[in-house]
């Protein structure tokens, strides 16, 4: 069952998992790094197993024009040792429920175009193809 991340520890632990996704994560630096990011509203949730983290998710919940209140999911990975065993399924569910606790008209997620399998998951739950999201890295 899923929880949120509140303690260090929690977060500290969550370290791994995220890593998989976010290979640029310096382990050293992600405390501080989810602490100053909650000051801006971002939560984190995991899931464990025999007391060891298998997936974990970045969410926010905040209004905007666009959509309303909504919970915009920032990172949701499950580890690869663990994959197709439930956990992903087990922290849609549990988001998606976060989210409508608290009034959220919309959830969801953007997914980088190479996730092939990630992109099969997240239709089988429902999500669509909704807008496309267009970046442009800001040189220093």
């Amino acid at each position: 069952m899923p929880c949120r991340a509140i303690t260090d520890s929690e977060i500290e632990r969550c370290f791994h998992v995220l890593a998989e996704l976010r290979p640029h994560l310096m382990q050293d630096e992600f405390l501080a790094t989810v602490r100053a990011m909650e000051e801006d509203g971002f939560r984190l949730a995991f899931i464990e197993q025999d007391a060891e983290v298998v997936a974990a998710a970045g969410y926010r919940i905040y209004s905007n024009l666009f959509m309303g209140k909504h919970c915009y999911v920032d990172d949701l990975v499950t580890a690869e040792a663990q994959r197709s065993k439930g956990f992903g399924q087990q922290m849609i569910d549990w988001l998606r429920a976060e989210a409508q606790v608290a009034g959220c008209k919309w959830f969801h997620l953007d997914s980088g175009t190479q996730r092939d399998q990630a992109h099969k998951f997240y239709f089988a739950q429902g999500f669509t193809i909704a807008s496309y999201h267009f970046s442009e890295e800001l040189t220093q």
